[in-house]
């Protein structure tokens, strides 16, 4: 009835289990618990699984993941609540997934602490390069075991802005911006050469993997989010320019 945990190892772990990341996976629908847990435990990953947000906060506090996945939208406590709840406790990495599209939303979620967002209907492997990527910034699996290197790893400094990529971390004017790995991403690749015009193409290869097919539009939206976000701390953000039929560049001004 939802109360208690699945534990679903996988035929595909790596070759040693003390270095087998698990994700935690909460929804009320078993149809999706199902199929994400097949295509990580493809993976090699441990998955475990709850239908409702009581049971997952308990077990996510006294056996904590390497990552959870929350759908927002569940009886009883929601995702919200649950991320809100869980964050008094962990600072455990968190992908929200939800049918719900609305900016605030994503706002919110961001705001409590998720790390990403990921409207449904979403691409699987989507998802599987969101998590590859957050494992990959949160470092080793345990103390003692050598970390997975961000792709860069270096702090990046242009102007007003910080970016930390080992921590996810963006600040403007000292002041904390709150993003979706997406938007990261593509503002590492922004930021790596201020001045440098990046096309569509480009900062689509640098957010998406190879496997992962998206409209060209789909940047636009992101870089229309991303100034938003920024203008939230500073109103008079410019920074991220556009050329008209070319694509877009970050000046540290």
């Amino acid at each position: 009835m939802g109360e208690k945990e699945t534990n679903l190892s996988t035929g595909h772990a790596p070759a040693s289990e003390d270095l087998q990341r698990t994700i935690a996976l909460v929804d009320d629908d078993r149809n999706v618990l199902t199929t994400l847990s097949i295509a990580l435990q493809g993976e090699g990953y441990a998955v475990r699984v709850y239908s409702d947000g009581e049971t997952a906060l308990t077990a996510l506090i006294g056996n904590p993941p390497d990552l959870a996945v929350f759908d927002i939208k569940m009886p009883r406590m929601d995702g919200m609540e649950l991320l809100a709840r869980l964050r008094r406790h962990s600072d455990l990495p968190v992908i929200f997934l939800t049918s719900k599209d609305e900016e605030e939303d994503e706002e919110a979620g961001l705001a409590l602490g998720a790390d990403d967002y990921i409207a449904k209907p979403f691409s699987q492997r989507l998802l599987l390069a969101r998590i590859r990527a957050i494992l990959r910034r949160a470092g080793p699996v345990e103390a003692g075991t050598e970390a997975i290197p961000p792709t860069d790893g270096q702090m990046v400094r242009r102007g007003r802005l910080e970016m930390d990529p080992a921590r996810h971390k963006v600040t403007w004017d000292a002041r904390t911006v709150s993003l979706t790995v997406t938007e990261f991403l593509i503002l590492e690749a922004l930021a790596a050469r201020p001045g440098v015009i990046k096309s569509r193409n480009q900062l689509m290869d640098a957010a998406y993997p190879d496997d992962v097919f998206v409209d060209d539009r789909t940047v636009d939206s992101h870089i229309k989010r991303l100034r938003r976000k920024f203008r939230m701390v500073d109103p008079e953000f410019a920074s991220i320019e556009t050329l008209y039929g070319a694509g877009y560049s970050f000046t540290d001004g």
